[in-house]
């Protein structure tokens, strides 16, 4: 930018052993900014600097700014600064841009000692007990609804139910279709490159009924739905939250938790059991298929290996599990979407928390099945 000559400030600069000091004669304005800022660029480094503005006739925010900066560039290397000869006006002016100019806050310091480790923990499992209380009064609110529904079916929303079964389980059966069919394909694949060194290739069949109907079939369901549907709960719970829907229900005399909890709870338990069964079935499929392609084992051997080899109890395994993990799914999804706060940045932060959370728990739950059933033998 060219600085008419008429704008340009002139700069006297007196260097002395002890002290440098600068004197600006003119206007410290935008528009002689860079000028300024060249002619001030080769200070020298050692001495303490004195800032002479008696003779400027104008001062506005980028030199306010200017002076501003070169303050902290001259106090950052140890040296003294002294603003001299500026109007009251003008060094009020000054006093306000420095309080305006961004600090970055100070890193805070790391904790080393063993009372703040301890700290942390604690802090870690309080956190922690206070989510699962919170979830068990959400599952608590649940049961209180839905027993106050048996009492008066009138207050039960049956069309809320059947969207939300559509949109839980309708919808989802294509994908949990093809993940099963997929996992009984690598499933009998794997199992036939192994079993095949050992001469043992007739218990694929078994391998692919136990994993499918026992744990693989109703979990990776469960995660799937997990994934696509706490998510769901929390968006939409959460919009309503924030445009300040739950509150006007509230003032309309109606019940979130029977209107909201209660029909996508009740949802999820009922079609979760049915997508696990179209999973098993899938996944069976997918099994006997490769089978039937990689080792020739027929569809009639597969289905007589599977009446024989294959007790009930692992499908019944699968389909007790199925009712608990969409507990968790639904409860947690609601519990996220009642957390959100009146922005969209929390909307976001808790849909990931909800998905992350659900899926968790289903494997931590599949995992204390598994556990619990080993122990009774079942």
């Amino acid at each position: 930018m060219t600085v008419p000559p008429d704008l340009a400030p002139e700069i006297t600069v007196v260097a002395e052993p002890a002290s440098t000091t600068v004197a600006i004669r003119g206007q410290v304005t935008i528009y002689s900014l860079s000028a300024v800022q060249t002619q001030l660029a080769n200070l020298p480094e050692g001495p303490d600097v004195s800032l002479d503005l008696t003779q400027v006739t104008r001062l506005d925010t980028a030199g306010a700014w200017l002076v501003t900066t070169l303050r902290e560039k001259i106090t950052a290397r140890g040296a003294g600064f002294e603003v001299r000869g500026l109007a009251p006006e003008a060094q009020s002016f000054l006093d306000s841009v420095e309080k305006a100019m961004p600090h970055p806050e100070a890193a805070s310091a790391e904790r080393k000692t063993l009372a703040d480790l301890v700290a942390g923990i604690g802090a870690a499992v309080v956190g922690g007990v206070s989510l699962l209380l919170s979830l068990l009064g959400y599952f608590g609110m649940f049961l209180a609804r839905l027993a106050r529904a048996f009492r008066h079916p009138r207050e039960f929303r049956l069309t809320a139910l059947v969207h939300h079964c559509e949109e839980v389980g309708l919808k989802a059966v294509p994908i949990v279709a093809l993940m099963a069919f997929l996992i009984g394909v690598v499933l009998a694949f794997q199992g036939a490159s192994q079993l095949r060194q050992f001469g043992a290739e007739v218990f694929v069949v078994d391998l692919i009924a136990v994993s499918i109907l026992r744990e693989l079939g109703i979990l990776l369901t469960s995660i799937i739905v997990a994934g696509r549907t706490a998510s769901a709960f929390t968006a939409a719970i959460g919009s309503m939250k924030m445009r300040e829907e739950i509150d006007a229900m509230r003032t309309l005399g109606l019940d979130p938790g029977m209107t909201l909890f209660v029909p996508r709870i009740l949802a999820l338990l009922l079609m979760l059991p049915i997508l696990g069964l179209i999973a098993d079935i899938a996944g069976l499929f997918g099994g006997a298929l490769m089978a039937w392609v990689e080792l020739g084992i027929s569809p009639a051997m597969f289905r007589t290996r599977l009446v024989e080899g294959t007790d009930v109890s692992h499908f019944l395994a699968g389909v007790i599990k199925a009712p608990v993990f969409a507990l968790i799914i639904g409860v947690i999804g609601c519990r996220s979407g009642m957390q959100v706060q009146s922005n969209a940045e929390s909307l976001g932060q808790m849909t990931s928390k909800a998905v992350v959370m659900a899926i968790f728990s289903v494997i931590v739950a599949d995992a204390a099945f598994s556990i619990f059933f080993a122990q009774i033998g079942f």
